[in-house]
């Protein structure tokens, strides 16, 4: 399975419209494939909105949504509204949840982390022993990898019912050894960034 993961920067002051063209065209979009969730953002760069796509492979992502457009179901009109787009294609890792529809909180804190040129099987290696505990602590909703866009970044999604909480859940599974994973010397990592969005109404993940 695969995960198309869109990013628009909207002008000031239009991402209630373009929530509301989204939510106007999404039930004939909905009868191609599900949507995984519907963000925007709040901390962080503002006025972008994040909506994520599941498919089986980039063969069906690309099948559907030609479909979409020979239909005319999709896009929604937000063309006046878009001052950049970017899309990534990414993959889970083994232990990842598939962005299923579920209620965990408002606020959902998107973490990217760009690594050098071979690291990311080092992260999973790294990951995959600790993950069941700290997901305890709070909800993960995805962890993988880009495939296409930037590559070698490691996209973690988790799920608060608010910054308070996030907080206070954070220091519970912060443990020296535990978490985060220790990083082998040979796993480089470039860069971190971190952001914060709530999701619409008619987001299947809230």
């Amino acid at each position: 399975m695969i995960f198309e993961i869109r990013t628009y920067l909207l002008k000031p002051g239009t991402v209630p419209q373009a929530e509301e063209a989204f939510a106007v065209a999404l039930p004939g979009r909905e009868k191609l494939s599900r949507l995984g969730g519907f963000w925007r953002t709040e901390v962080g760069q503002l006025n972008k909105i994040i909506h994520i796509w599941p498919y089986e492979s980039t063969a069906e992502r690309d099948r559907i949504r030609a479909e979409a457009v020979a239909t005319k179901v999709w896009p929604p009109k937000i063309a006046d509204f878009v001052l950049e787009m970017e899309a990534k294609i990414v993959y889970p890792a083994p232990f990842s949840p598939h962005f299923e529809p579920a209620e965990h909180g408002n606020l959902y804190e998107f973490r990217t982390y760009t690594y050098g040129p071979g690291a990311i099987p080092k992260v999973i290696e790294a990951w995959t022993p600790r993950i069941k505990d700290r997901a305890a602590v709070s909800p993960l909703i995805f962890a993988g990898y880009t495939e296409i866009g930037p590559l070698n970044q490691w996209i973690h999604v988790w799920a608060y019912k608010n910054m308070g909480e996030r907080e206070r859940l954070r220091a519970l599974g912060t443990k020296p050894g535990s978490w985060p994973p220790p990083r082998d010397a040979s796993t480089i990592l470039h860069r971190q960034e971190s952001m914060f969005a709530v999701p619409a109404k008619f987001s299947p993940l809230r």
